[in-house]
């Protein structure tokens, strides 16, 4: 049978695709963003995945997660996701932890070698903990801003923290750094786009769409991988 990554190989080369074939990187939070992000890899050929997120799926994910479908809803996102991990490329290793990462548990997840962390994480508390922890560890991390009221996935940029605007999680995220001391030095994906906000969102839920988060995942998984193979 011809090699699942044959196609891989003639882009980046053997020895790029060994690199990627030896690589761990942990995703911490698998809904819309982080999803898509845990699928390019995969399929990019990165040999062990670390996944981390506490949630099932619910129906109201079907419109963005690679996760959630209708015979999916009630399961742990991380064990879903990990099957198809393992449908992908059988020889794949795949941890996975149906928890929230937090100040108390990050060391022991995160523990042995990692070569890059995605955070995808929605908790502003729980995100500037991680970016933290790898900024002192100094472990390789790229952190997702929002991607939630937005509709044009071409505003996304990719920058240090503190050259992020307009995006209001960057913000608080940013603000929340510097009073640890942390000025630059971490990578994010912010958009440029304004929030959108309308009536329907008085109850407090954050409009999304398919194509917008995805597009966040992927371009996540486009720097994680470029980075290891220094492409």
């Amino acid at each position: 049978m011809t090699d699942i990554f044959q196609r891989t190989e003639k882009l980046i080369g053997t020895e790029r695709l060994n690199i990627l074939k030896n690589a761990t990187v942990a995703v911490v939070g698998l809904g819309g963003v982080g999803s898509y992000t845990v699928e390019a890899l995969g399929r990019a050929g990165v040999g062990h995945l670390i996944l981390v997120d506490p949630d099932q799926v619910e129906v109201t994910n079907i419109n963005r997660q690679l996760p959630a479908l209708t015979s999916s809803i009630g399961k742990y996102k991380a064990d879903v996701l990990a099957n198809r991990l393992l449908d992908i490329n059988p020889n794949i290793k795949v941890t996975k932890h149906n928890l929230s990462l937090n100040a108390a548990n990050q060391a022991k997840l995160l523990d042995g070698q990692i070569d890059y962390v995605v955070d995808a994480i929605d908790s502003v508390p729980d995100k500037v903990g991680l970016i933290k922890y790898c900024f002192d560890q100094q472990m390789p991390i790229i952190s997702a801003m929002g991607a939630a009221n937005r509709i044009d996935p071409t505003l996304f940029k990719i920058a240090d923290i503190k050259n992020t605007s307009v995006c209001p999680l960057a913000k608080k995220v940013r603000k929340e750094l510097r009073n640890l001391g942390i000025y630059e030095g971490v990578e994010v994906l912010y958009s440029m786009e304004k929030p959108i906000n309308i009536d329907m969102n008085k109850d407090n839920i954050l409009g999304t769409i398919s194509f917008v988060t995805g597009i966040a995942g992927l371009l996540l998984a486009s720097v994680v991988i470029r980075s290891l193979v220094n492409f």
